[in-house]
């Protein structure tokens, strides 16, 4: 079992940047790969970044240039940096862990909200 815990979450107007964090306790050699995803009100969740347990990074079209995501191992955290921010990344955040046996479920945590004022 792992556990997340995300936080920093909060209100930024435009052009304004935040940092998410997720805190991740317990079996965390298990995990394969660790990713944000976002969901808007009315909207599907959606994959913003990943990171492997090798460390390639990936990003949705939308973020890239604007978000990085990272990885302390001494601190088992996994973080967001949202440079830029705009409106339309209003959301609620989520991280997300996957496991290296497929036949696990993938781990969430409960998620921060991030709203972005014009």
């Amino acid at each position: 079992q792992v556990q997340l815990v995300e936080s920093g979450g909060g209100l930024v107007q435009a052009g304004g940047s935040l940092r998410l964090s997720c805190a991740a306790s317990g079996n965390i050699f298990s995990i394969n790969a660790w990713a944000w995803y976002r969901q808007a009100p009315g909207k599907q969740r959606e994959l913003v970044a990943r990171i492997t347990r090798g460390g390639s990074t990936s990003y949705a079209d939308s973020v890239k240039g604007r978000f990085t995501i990272s990885r302390d191992n001494a601190k088992n955290t996994v973080y967001l940096q949202m440079n830029s921010l705009k409106p339309e990344d209003t959301a609620i955040f989520y991280c997300n862990a996957v496991p290296l046996i497929l036949a696990i479920p993938a781990y969430w945590g409960q998620g921060t909200q991030v709203t972005v004022s014009s």
